[in-house]
């Protein structure tokens, strides 16, 4: 078993990561069930394909189940006032913890539910995607979706524990493990190039669903992040915004999408990531081979890197507009990732938008 901390003082807790992990289920998680009783969401899907395996696994320990509809739609004011409602109803006290068990839209959603019950109830996360095992499910951020954007509304809420079973991918469309093979890669385009490296030999054998590589690939993902966030928590430093590469762009692509299936959130990153590679060296910030071999890789993985790929027919101004409403915006300035090369990946305070704009219209 891989064990990874996030050292956080008296909020620290272990990142557990084993083939299989969701079958002794048990063992991690009898200590924390209060009465012997777990609340479990999940959405629809994932409580068809997990949810008898997960029950199995917690033994003579009581699930009680709240399952909500699939897709980022799920994010919303209205789900999350039924969410807390049923978990009202079910007597949840602020010493109990609710357990997310599925991708990043149930993880942040349940875990901004934990964070505002009861002024704050105590919350598991138990990822099943590649995206939300990587990311999502570790640092704390929690949010919904507003009309104004993505995650603008929502806490920095840490979780108790988080279980990763890689084996729970075996299931999923190969779409959702491209997806969330973008944000392993974009690790490796912070400050690791050498992990890029690694990603470029062996990303085929992940995606193809070769289990060393996809526990390699989830534990250095992991702790690379842990790092970070016990760094710094609550993005005061800069240090833990180098983990947004590629989402400024791509949550600007999502908006213009409407959120929806067109383009899942790994495929918004992965081409924000080679959008963020292109507009540094259109600024001649960043070799044009490092731009190209980030876009080769991504595309090669099956990624969109272009904005036609992301289903994006839109001029620059519109889609600087929806940035305009990007939660890092400070003092009318928005700061973004850009990069003087594969793993050298900083934050830029001072990029005028009017480039932007240019610079997207150059890529239509």
């Amino acid at each position: 078993m891989n064990r990874i901390d996030v050292g956080l003082g008296a909020r620290s807790y272990p990142i557990l990561i084993e083939a299989g992990l969701l079958d002794r289920a048990h063992v991690h998680l009898a200590p924390l069930a209060r009465g012997g009783r777990l609340v479990v969401v999940a959405d629809e899907n994932v409580a068809m394909a997990q949810l008898p395996r997960l029950a199995a696994g917690l033994g003579n320990l009581t699930v009680t189940p709240i399952v909500l509809p699939p897709g980022e739609s799920t994010k919303s004011w209205a789900v999350l006032e039924q969410l807390t409602d049923q978990l009202l109803e079910l007597g949840i006290e602020r010493g109990d913890r609710i357990m997310a068990l599925g991708g990043g839209v149930i993880g942040d959603l349940v875990g901004f539910a934990a964070s505002i019950l009861k002024r704050g109830c105590g919350f598991v996360q138990v990822p099943t995607s590649l995206l939300a095992q990587v990311d999502s499910s570790v640092g704390g951020k929690t949010a919904i979706n507003s009309r104004a954007g993505k995650n603008l509304v929502g806490a920095f809420h840490q979780p108790d524990l988080v279980l990763i079973d890689p084996t729970t991918l075996d299931t999923l469309p190969a779409r959702e493990v491209r997806s969330g093979y973008a944000e392993v890669v974009k690790y490796g385009l912070i400050d690791d190039p050498a992990f890029f490296d690694w990603c470029d030999t062996h990303g085929g054998s992940l995606l193809a669903g070769d289990a060393d590589a996809r526990t390699h690939a989830i534990a250095h993902s992991v702790a690379a992040k842990a790092r970070v966030v016990a760094a710094d928590e609550r993005e005061t430093t800069g240090t833990r915004a180098l983990l947004n590469l590629g989402h400024t762009f791509g949550h600007a692509l999502e908006a213009e999408t409407g959120f929806s299936d067109t383009l899942l959130h790994g495929e918004a990153v992965a081409c924000g990531m080679a959008l963020a590679f292109r507009f540094s060296a259109y600024l001649g910030l960043c070799p044009d081979e490092d731009a190209g071999r980030v876009a080769y890789h991504l595309a090669r993985s099956g990624l969109p890197t272009t904005l036609g790929e992301a289903h994006v027919d839109a001029d620059g101004a519109t889609l600087v507009a929806h940035m305009m409403h990007d939660k890092k915006m400070e003092s009318g300035r928005l700061p973004f990732l850009l990069a003087r090369g594969i793993g050298q990946t900083f934050l830029a305070k001072d990029v005028d938008l009017k480039q932007v704009a240019a610079f997207l219209d150059s890529e239509a």
